[in-house]
């Protein structure tokens, strides 16, 4: 087993790899900017490093001052958590090549899937469904994508192949558009991500976003936990997210949570990953592999019984999956929200003091959360504060749990999107189950 972690991250993320590696055994070490020494992790850690002022570029994104905590610290490995350098492939080569594990797999895999284009050859290869398109990157040949642009059928979308996040996509309505669509794209992409491949796929214009879990050992042992529906998005970020996703067969869970485990045995995968897919018409398409754990990893973990964490350490120090394919049984329904220190209503960010902070309780009732009484929520980095998650044994009774859990939770002295998630789960749509990811955009008048 690993000795010692160091945790670059912070916020819930960090708390919970915390906990994992106690549960472990495992020493840790907090690595912190100067905004966030008063952070919970920071106060748990066997020990703890300030690594830079609170722009994220001089401390969370500083890879010589991260490796440099490691190296005086004398830590064994560093686990990335999400966000940040957590799918950096530069940041894990340093890891390893300064003689720390990465937890998370190798920096070429990362590269690989990073890219969209290479990630989606491999996908087909590997058997997984993908969205009919241009099957690499688009050349300058303008008559050559006019061509595909019609095989395909519009819409079609633009993407840039180093994107993500909703960056670097262009949606083309019409033929007279696609010219001048790719060369902005691509002007686009060199700036934003010194990349400027694009390549194109049809638009899918009602699609859910479903996606699949999967674990992998460095021993050739992968399996898949199922699939979580995180559809409910606003501007291309997950606001709610649940498992399993409402609709999708045991028979079709197995077929593409199979052939995920395929595509990780094909490119040599290890840890935790995820394969996102648009889901229309009763069909799968891939858009991108997260190779990180995922901010809603939690509802796998509830209705699997299967801690994502603690397995991440384990693959890391060698150590082969606690489970089997076999062994994997969904049980019940998972619902997660979201909840960001930001105004319900416009969105803005509202940093500042906790003046009262009460967790809701129960029967089937988890919050991963870093904030207490007295918590400054500081101004530089992402609004979200916790994760409000909730068990139950079929998705009403999961729902009726989240709504009670909702009207428990206290957060004063700064604004958060309860109120948000509240009308969200009192809505008849999400409570049929189902919405595509354009479907709370619309409800709240922002398209």
């Amino acid at each position: 087993m690993l000795e010692k972690v160091l945790i670059a991250n912070r916020g819930e993320i960090a708390l919970r790899i915390l906990r994992a590696c106690r549960d472990l055994g495992i020493e840790t070490v907090a690595v912190y900017s100067q905004a966030d020494r008063d952070l919970k992790h920071v106060r748990l850690a066997d020990e703890a490093v300030c690594i830079g002022p609170p722009a994220s570029t001089s401390s969370y994104l500083n890879i010589p001052a991260i490796i440099s905590a490691a190296e005086i610290t004398n830590a064994t490995a560093i686990h990335p958590g999400y966000g940040f350098l957590a799918e950096n492939a530069d940041f894990a080569e340093r890891i390893e090549s300064s003689g720390f594990i990465f937890v998370g797999p190798s920096a070429e895999v990362i590269r690989l899937m990073g890219d969209k284009v290479s990630a989606i050859r491999e996908m087909r290869a590997a058997g997984v469904p993908c969205v009919p398109g241009s099957d690499g990157p688009l050349d300058n040949n303008n008559q050559k994508n006019l061509e595909l642009a019609r095989k395909i059928g519009y819409p079609i979308i633009i993407k840039a192949a180093g994107g993500g996040g909703g960056r670097g996509m262009r949606v083309v309505e019409d033929e007279s558009e696609l010219i001048k669509s790719i060369e902005l794209t691509q002007t686009e992409a060199r700036v934003a991500f010194n990349n400027d491949v694009v390549y194109m796929e049809k638009f899918l214009k009602q699609p859910r976003h479903i996606e699949f879990q999967v674990l992998a050992d460095t021993l050739g042992n992968v399996i898949h936990l199922g699939e979580r529906d995180c559809s409910m998005q606003r501007r291309h970020q997950k606001v709610v997210e649940e498992a399993p996703a409402p609709g999708i067969t045991e028979e079709v869970r197995q077929e593409i949570g199979m052939r995920c485990v395929e595509a990780c045995k094909r490119i040599g995968y290890r840890g935790a990953g995820t394969f996102e897919f648009l889901y229309e018409n009763g069909e799968f398409y891939f858009i991108e592999m997260n190779t990180r754990v995922q901010v809603e990893h939690p509802v796998t973990e509830l209705v699997t019984g299967v801690d994502i964490i603690r397995q991440q350490l384990q693959v890391a120090s060698g150590m082969p999956l606690d489970w089997t394919q076999d062994r994997i049984r969904l049980n019940g329904n998972a619902i997660e929200c979201r909840i960001n220190a930001e105004d319900p209503d416009t969105f803005m960010p509202s940093p500042g003091t906790i003046t009262h902070y009460h967790a809701p309780g129960g029967l089937g009732v988890r919050m991963d959360t870093h904030i207490y009484n007295g918590y400054k929520v500081p101004p530089h980095y992402d609004s979200m504060i916790g994760k409000l998650i909730v068990h139950g044994r079929d998705r009403e009774t999961a729902i009726a749990r989240m709504r009670g859990a909702l009207s428990e939770i206290l957060v004063n002295g700064i604004k958060t999107n309860i109120l948000l998630h509240q009308r969200i789960l009192e809505d008849p749509a999400f409570q049929a189950g189902g919405t595509d990811i354009h479907y709370l955009e619309k409800k709240l008048g922002l398209q």
